[in-house]
């Protein structure tokens, strides 16, 4: 039998899992000892895992994540207060079907945004779509969709953002404009979708960083009651890495 022409069909149909498959069982003597049904059943499993991983690398290069990070990776020896009981709750993304919020505050360097990001590739591992934007260029990107006319559409994809990471919260005061903004977007999100903001900002001063104390209660409602917080502490991972390295190369 003549596979080229079927290889050549499963290519027009995009079914590249399928045309794999079938390149290496005709290359592979034993599997002419399986059955009809056994050859269709890996066939339709490996398309079924090629789907699933394009799909994944899709969602996480969408994401844009900071850091290249995911749960499995985490060090838990630094001391900075880090709970793995709870890490491994969040694990299983059930926060994110319960349209729940993760609040990650520290000093810089702690890992708030490598926590962050490892939760937005889990996300993205379970199905889930994912967007990280820091607060900064977040306001940019809203104020440039207002000038050309594409504010509405920029809210709306990001209220459909299954999880949306906002990292760096806090350093300057709202301005209306912003806060507005803010509230626009976790009002779209608030109850359906689900939001991680990391911030070197204790939650309990959140209030007084928005400004407007009406707006602040509306946007604080919408994401510290229904959160889980981490509060990390301690030195700066950083410097510590860096000073291992240091004593290293002093050896």
């Amino acid at each position: 039998m003549l596979i080229h022409p079927t290889l050549d069909k499963l290519q027009v149909l995009k079914l590249f899992g399928m045309l794999n498959a079938f390149q290496e069982m005709a290359e592979l003597p034993e599997s002419n000892h399986l059955s009809f049904e056994e050859r269709l059943g890996l066939l339709v499993d490996r398309e079924m895992t090629e789907r699933e991983n394009r799909k994944f690398k899709t969602r996480l290069k969408n994401a844009r994540l900071k850091h290249s990070a995911c749960m499995e990776d985490i060090d838990y020896r630094h001391p900075r207060g880090l709970d793995k009981s709870l890490m491994l709750q969040l694990s299983s993304c059930q926060w994110i079907q319960s349209h729940q919020n993760v609040l990650i505050v520290g000093p810089t360097g702690t890992g708030k945004s490598y926590l962050s990001s490892a939760l937005g590739h889990q996300a993205c591992r379970t199905g889930h779509s994912s967007l990280n934007i820091r607060f900064p260029r977040l306001f940019e990107q809203l104020a440039l969709a207002k000038g050309i006319g594409r504010y509405a559409k920029l809210l709306s994809a990001m209220a459909k953002c299954n999880l949306l990471i906002l990292d760096d919260w806090g350093f300057t005061v709202l301005n209306d404009e912003q806060r507005r903004d803010l509230l626009e977007i976790l009002e779209d999100r608030h109850g359906s979708r689900s939001t991680i903001i990391t911030s070197q900002l204790p939650i309990e001063h959140w209030h007084e960083r928005i400004g407007d104390p009406t707006i602040a209660d509306a946007i604080l409602d919408r994401l510290v009651h229904n959160a889980y917080k981490i509060n990390l502490k301690g030195e700066s991972m950083r410097k510590k890495q860096a000073g291992l390295t240091q004593e290293n190369i002093s050896e």
